[in-house]
């Protein structure tokens, strides 16, 4: 019981970290990059409207759900220390909840709030903007990473 229920947890978690992984690489490998071809302001009311769009999809039960997954799965592997996968089930969980979650609530997040509020003086926009794409995309490739790597350990774990 107890091994077919790590083995569902973990085969969801890979799955919903694989699918992170992938939304965050388009925004790294594509989607910033486009936006930063546009007119700064239209950037800054693109990207504005994705980050209000993206609260009221499925990311946010993606986001919170997988999240929650690699917090048990840790939890777990504390518990059953003597398991000889525990050590790398505490890895991809922290890999996982450092690199995405917490990235993402200390850094990008703050980042997105700032641009929201940003006036409507296109010379703000344009300020704003290059700070911006900068910053959220480094962090964005952590989120990037650290989604992917926790997903392979995921997989190899199975």
């Amino acid at each position: 019981m107890y091994d077919s229920m790590i083995t569902l947890l973990l085969t969801t978690a890979a799955i919903g970290a694989g699918l992170m992984a992938g939304v965050y690489f388009a925004f790294s490998s594509f989607i910033m990059r486009s936006l930063d071809h546009m007119d700064a302001t239209c950037a800054v009311d693109t990207m504005n409207t994705i980050n209000e769009v993206i609260l009221r999809s499925w990311f946010m039960p993606l986001f919170f759900g997988t999240s929650l997954l690699y917090l048990l799965l840790a939890v777990l592997a504390l518990f059953d220390w003597s398991d000889p996968n525990a050590p790398l089930l505490l890895i991809a969980g922290s890999v996982y909840l450092t690199g995405m979650f917490t990235c993402t609530i200390l850094f990008n997040v703050p980042l997105n709030n700032r641009l929201a509020k940003a006036s409507e003086s296109d010379i703000d926009k344009i300020q704003l903007w290059s700070h911006y794409h900068k910053y959220w995309t480094r962090w964005n490739h952590l989120r990037t990473s650290s989604s992917l790597i926790a997903s392979m350990m995921s997989i190899y774990l199975l």
